[in-house]
């Protein structure tokens, strides 16, 4: 069944809702159990978005302790998977938001060895496995996604934790004496005494990249914990931080592998049952459940191995729009068609993004630009008017070489060959091309293999043209401002993944060498932010099959050439798909899950972007420098593109109105 929604439909309120933890800890002062109770309640309510099944704290006054949970019920619906949650022994109490898809194994290998039960939920498996094995071995077990607070009371230690790709954030802020945390910014807000400021270097950074990367967050005074990381705290000692699972190891481990003669057939193989497997652990909730489908390789993987192992009909859900060279619905719903899906299509125009611009400063309480948290956030909308658990293909891009800089890795090098004075002509040439004309000199190639929005991709070929080397065509591709450090003046970026030399060495190969930075930090950074905040927001939870850590491993034993063959990214996932799909129903260009919101600037966007980009509005905050504003927008009003660079500038003073 292919049912089209129109908005109305969905008209319903929707307050935001989701799972969520939060806590505190405090070794100086001793506040008696109220006031402690009093405190962490503050926290705790502010993510009730979160968590709309229910709230649960425990405190120890004597420890200094609080921890406090919100809950959106998938797995035990019964009160014997209420958090905070205590091992049998009483040595261990949890609060922890994700899903352990491999729970059940641990279930039967705990029951085994003499562990009783008292109810069906996760979060008792791990943290009787945490009572039986240890923390870390524990963890060496899990095959999920997590973020985690875990309290010894033996040792009265506090022990923080994040899954391995980073799909569940975890942000937190310590002064010596006393750390508090949360699963959103907000929650660190709420504790009483928390006085945040604003971190001029970490705003340099998310002018480039359109998001607070790594470690770092928008306030001098807190941090993320970062993906596959730690965090310890021990009675008379600092706290200390600690790698438990590395992608950066994973890839130099697979690596070394890749010289070894592999079958195709055989390969192919192997990796179809993977990913069976994956979908099957995350198909498993006692609530409704479905997907996204956006008709590209990645969601119609998913969806295709959903429905190999269902015997109903998977419940699917898109949005489409007028503009052809933005809509994917029409491939998606043929995708549906074949698989037999239980399909919904929502139609957005500009009046749906108007809608939902002005709660992006909630929902996304750090500055965020990525501005297709516009369609996430309406598909997990419509997606949780039908179900509370969505499977997505995030992550397949980072894993499979799906980018295009993964697949132009090669001529991108050469590029940067080329003489320097021929590049600069190039890219003039390029910049001053009207679209029409791009349009006209693509038209002869097959539609499989003519690039979408074809004048974007040119202006970013033009800047790409004037890199100096293969650092800065990689900081080019993924950045939003070329110097960003203009706008926020006296400031100074912070290095990232991308500027150290020793992953280089690592992995020489350009491509793979992109594969693993986007892994390090794109992938958890913008998507999977923008995933758990847009989700989030609707009380939906959305899982992730390729971000599995056995599936991302195995990847990387995978030479690149199984990846990238012939002009394509994705090879040996396309070889999976086509079990299961017909090829010409999703062999076409890439065309990213976008709307048009430069051209909404230019329209009907334009008077609320011109009231947050006004110079004296920047100028009175004392933060941005007006002119570099100014500048591109009135170059975005004469024709040229500046829809990112304005986004992040839109999109901060958003956020700075709302949280500043």
């Amino acid at each position: 069944m292919n049912v089209k929604l129109d908005w109305p439909v969905l008209k319903r309120e929707s307050r935001s809702l989701m799972c969520g933890i939060t806590g505190l800890l405090d070794r100086r002062s001793r506040l008696a159990d109220e006031p402690l109770v009093a405190a962490v309640r503050l926290m705790n309510d502010v993510l009730a978005h979160r968590g709309p099944d229910g709230d649960g704290i425990w405190t120890d006054a004597a420890a200094g302790i609080a921890l406090a949970h919100r809950r959106l019920a998938i797995v035990d619906l019964s009160p014997t998977g209420v958090q905070p949650m205590h091992s049998s022994d009483g040595r261990w109490v949890v609060t922890y938001n994700g899903e352990i898809f491999n729970f059940s194994d641990l279930r039967a290998e705990l029951v085994r060895v003499g562990v009783q039960f008292r109810g069906t939920s996760d979060t008792e498996v791990m943290i009787e496995g945490i009572a039986r094995w240890g923390v870390r071995e524990t963890l060496a077990r899990l095959v999920g996604m997590f973020a985690i607070a875990l309290w010894d009371r033996k040792e009265r230690s506090l022990w923080l934790v994040r899954d391995r790709l980073g799909v569940k954030p975890l942000y937190y802020a310590c002064d010596g004496t006393r750390l508090v945390f949360g699963s959103e910014l907000k929650a660190l807000r709420a504790a009483p005494g928390f006085a945040p400021s604003i971190d001029r270097d970490a705003l340099v950074s998310y002018f480039r990249h359109a998001n607070v990367p790594g470690a770092a967050t928008i306030y001098k005074e807190s941090r993320k914990l970062l993906p596959g990381t730690l965090l310890v705290w021990r009675e008379g000692s600092e706290p200390s931080t600690e790698t438990y699972w590395s992608a950066r190891a994973v890839a130099e481990r697979g690596r070394a592998s890749w010289n070894a003669p592999a079958d195709p057939g055989s390969t192919v193989e192997t990796l179809d049952k993977l990913l069976l497997d994956a979908v099957a652990r995350r198909m498993v909730a006692d609530v409704p459940l479905g997907a996204f489908l956006s008709g590209g390789i990645d969601s119609s993987t998913v969806v295709a191995l959903m429905q190999a192992q269902s015997s109903r009909p998977v419940r699917t859900f898109t949005i489409g729009y007028d503009r052809t060279d933005y809509d994917e619905a029409r491939h998606a719903a043929a995708v549906a068609a074949h698989l037999g899906t239980d399909h919904t299509e929502l139609h957005v125009d500009p009046s749906h993004a108007r809608d939902v611009i002005q709660n992006l400063p909630e929902i996304y309480d750090e500055p965020f630009a990525d501005a297709s948290q516009i369609p996430t956030y309406l598909v997990a909308r419509m997606t949780r008017a039908h179900v509370k658990v969505a499977l997505s293909g995030d992550g397949g891009d980072e894993v499979f070489a799906g980018y295009n800089r993964h697949v132009w890795a090669s001529r991108l090098e050469r590029l940067v060959r080329l003489p320097h004075g021929l590049r600069r002509v190039a890219a003039c040439a390029l910049r001053a091309a009207p679209a029409g004309i791009l349009e006209a000199l693509l038209r002869p190639l097959p539609a499989a293999r003519r690039p979408v929005r074809p004048a974007e991709k040119a202006a970013k070929l033009a800047a790409l043209l004037e890199a100096d080397d293969a650092h800065a065509l990689y900081r080019e591709l993924v950045s939003q401002w070329p110097d960003p450090a203009m706008l926020v003046p006296g400031a100074r970026e912070a290095p990232g993944p991308a500027d150290d030399p020793g992953i280089a060495g690592a992995i020489p190969e350009f491509g793979p060498r992109m594969q693993l930075l986007d892994t390090l930090g794109y992938l958890p950074d913008d998507v999977l932010t923008k995933v758990d905040r847009a989700t989030m927001a609707v009380a939906l939870e959305a899982r992730n099959p390729f971000l599995d850590h056995r599936v991302v491993e195995h990847a990387w034993t995978l030479p690149p050439e199984l990846k990238v063959d012939g002009g394509k990214g994705k090879r040996i996932l396309r070889e999976v798909l086509s079990r299961y799909v017909p090829r010409d129903l999703f062999e076409r260009p890439k065309m990213g899950f976008a709307v048009p919101v430069g051209e909404w600037l230019r329209g009907p966007l334009r008077e609320w972007a011109e009231d947050l980009l006004a110079p004296a509005a920047i100028v009175a905050d004392g933060i941005l420098d007006p002119a570099p504003v100014a500048h591109a927008w009135r170059a975005h009003l004469g024709g040229a593109d500046r829809t990112y660079r304005l986004w992040t500038v839109l999109m901060f003073q958003a956020w700075r109105k709302r949280w500043a």
